[in-house]
């Protein structure tokens, strides 16, 4: 019989949300009813107790599907007040602002809510005052859907490149910190390709049964995993639409605007109809969530990045249906303001999630082949 009074937690600096996951997770771990949900569990048991490496290692393995909430039989009201979901979300959160270069900005995951919003009124303005310019003496009507006419490409490039180039630094140099925290172990060509293929496939959303997570209530289902794959593959296409569009213009000399039927404008079709299906249906989810599943003082932050992501694919379709009307200059600049605004907020939001999973994912396949001097659960 588990006494609450024998959990014994490892004395090191932890914050208060680590020392409650640790605490959960020796629970979990004498228990191991949950061992064949998801990789947290199998990962769980190659340890007897946990250190502030292993907790944010494992809170961001964890996939918040919410299956082990409801099979637990330590869940509240029981007076251990197991809720792994809860606990592993706000470790995630800590991990992202401990982790966040600059250092300083780590704070913006606090207040991402106001950060995006204040982003998002910015770059709308900005670039709402620059079409304005830039359109001034001439007439809309003669664009001919060129955006170029509106913004020079040079200048575009300019501009998003920086902001690219801050993303891909900023978040490389702390999921860098966050691989050196919690490993010490080379990567084989096996273990990067499983975890490719997990991260890629969305794996644990499956439920460990392959029939879901539970959502608002105890049923399965596979909702959370088909919108998740819609967002991401629609986000990848628009970045492969906007890739071949740079490689027409640079390599080929072929000038925008491109026919409908060019691959870059399909590309971008099909990934704008993702960022529509993905996000809106995640929103959808998120309003429905169970209070247990997660942080709900995350909330904002993750209901801000789902819309985000739907206006960049609503604006981005707009724009393209109306792009020989004379709307086309005022399309141009909420699109552009918005698509700054997502790559602005990226490394201090949500999105910081996925960065952070795949190091994990990585981690936990390294673990699965190699030998557990513990002998205790399955791996």
């Amino acid at each position: 019989m588990l006494d609450k009074s024998s959990i014994v937690i490892p004395i090191e600096v932890m914050s208060e949300d680590e020392s409650e996951l640790a605490r959960e997770l020796q629970i979990c771990n004498a228990c191991r009813y949950c061992e064949g949900f998801c990789a947290v569990f199998p990962a769980m048991t190659r340890r007897l107790d946990f250190s502030k490496a292993d907790v944010n290692y494992l809170a961001n393995l964890c996939h918040n599907c919410g299956a082990c909430y409801h099979a637990c039989q330590y869940a509240p009201p029981h007076e251990f007040m197991v809720n792994i979901p809860q606990a592993m979300a706000r470790v995630r959160l800590e991990t992202y602002t401990q982790y966040a270069w600059p250092k300083k900005l780590g704070a913006l995951y606090q207040r991402n809510g106001l950060f995006v919003s204040l982003t998002l009124a910015f770059s709308l303005l900005i670039f709402s005052l620059a079409a304005h310019v830039q359109t001034s003496n001439q007439l809309t009507s003669h664009l001919e859907g060129n955006f170029y006419a509106v913004f020079p490409h040079s200048v575009l490039a300019i501009i998003f490149g920086v902001i690219f180039g801050f993303v891909l630094i900023s978040l490389g140099i702390g999921v860098r910190r966050f691989w050196k925290d919690i490993s010490t172990d080379r990567a084989t060509t096996e273990a990067v390709i499983e975890a490719s293929t997990n991260a890629l496939t969305l794996k644990y959303l499956d439920g460990g049964h392959g029939e879901g997570c539970n959502e608002s209530d105890d049923a399965f289902t596979l909702m959370r995993r088909r919108f998740h794959h819609f967002t991401f593959y629609g986000f990848m296409l628009c970045f492969a639409a906007t890739s071949v569009a740079t490689m027409y213009h640079y390599v080929l000399k072929w000038d925008a605007p491109y026919p409908v039927l060019s691959l870059p404008v399909l590309l971008g079709i099909a990934g704008g109809i993702g960022l529509l299906i993905g996000p809106a249906g995640l929103l959808w989810l998120n309003l429905r969530r169970h209070d247990q599943h997660g942080d709900v003082r995350q909330r904002p932050m993750d209901r801000v990045f789902i819309t985000l992501l739907f206006l960049s694919g609503f604006t981005g379709l707009a724009l393209l249906i109306w792009r020989d009307s004379p709307a086309m200059v005022n399309l141009l600049a909420i699109h552009l303001g918005v698509i700054s605004a997502l790559f602005i907020s990226l490394p201090y939001g949500k999105f910081a999630h996925g960065i952070f999973r795949c190091a994990a994912l990585l981690k936990s396949s390294i673990e699965r082949r190699q030998a557990s001097n513990l002998n205790l659960g399955s791996d």
